[in-house]
């Protein structure tokens, strides 16, 4: 009897230091994605993102759950970071990475919620230019890379250029056979030359299936959920007409 009591402490022990976002999922016993959005620490701004980036399908379409590691690259403010955090859980990790030039834009969004004790225990901030990412190898369940791989193209004073072909060869490394390699970005119209990653901060989709598939890359399927035929994608994604609302290509490739 003894044994079980002490067993039973132990557990409620475990329990008493899970995040609110994993015993809220454990309580409702709902959907670990539904649970993830729902999870009432999230912020109002965020869950009004939800309209337009359709976190939900998203999620489930890259085949997220309980117990990955997930590198969530270019983390920015954490909107899908903390969304993985809830999903993985307590058995999982996700990864925030994010460069100098990112935190600059986003400044402490992500270190807020990271600040809050047990919101998200199971992530790890990492802070580092592309150049110096270290990653193990066959340590990743799948990377997200959202609104992002246009910037692969871009040139700035604050934004050291990327080698795309070295990223790419790094990310499939670290992924174990199967992973995933989540792609989202705003559409630049066919043909568009990849310097619409700076121009635009848009990409031509073609491209990015061309050069993730050549670093050896399995095109894995798509979704049109975030596609809006009335953005023409000549004008920049962040012009107020439509900002947030840009066509969107999903793609799903796997290592």
């Amino acid at each position: 009897m003894t044994g079980h009591i002490k067993y039973g402490i132990l557990i409620m022990s475990v329990m008493a230091l899970l995040s609110p976002a994993f015993s809220y999922a454990a309580d409702l016993k709902c959907d670990v994605i539904r649970c993830a959005l729902d999870n009432p620490q999230r912020s109002e701004s965020d869950r009004e993102l939800d309209k337009n980036r359709k976190p939900e399908e998203i999620v489930a379409f890259f085949g997220i759950k309980p117990g990955m590691t997930v590198l969530d690259m270019f983390a920015g403010g954490g909107y899908y970071t903390e969304i993985l955090s809830g999903v993985v859980g307590p058995t999982g990790k996700v990864i925030a990475q994010n460069n100098p030039a990112y935190i600059s834009y986003t400044k402490d969004a992500l270190a807020q919620k990271l600040s809050v004790p047990g919101r998200m225990g199971n992530v790890v901030p990492l802070n580092v230019e592309v150049a110096d990412l270290d990653l193990k190898d066959n340590s990743l369940d799948a990377v997200f890379l959202i609104l992002s791989f246009h910037d692969f193209y871009h040139v700035a004073e604050n934004w050291p250029a990327i080698d795309s072909r070295m990223l790419l060869a790094k990310f499939k490394k670290a992924l174990k056979p199967g992973g995933v390699l989540a792609v989202v970005d705003h559409v630049a119209p066919a043909g568009t030359p990849s310097t619409s990653g700076e121009t635009l901060h848009r990409i031509d989709p073609a491209i990015a299936k061309r050069e993730i598939t050549a670093a050896g890359f399995t095109f894995d399927g798509e979704t049109d959920i975030l596609r809006n035929p009335d953005d023409d994608g000549l004008k920049p994604m962040w012009e107020e007409a439509i900002r947030g609302r840009t066509d969107r290509f999903v793609y799903r490739f796997v290592k």
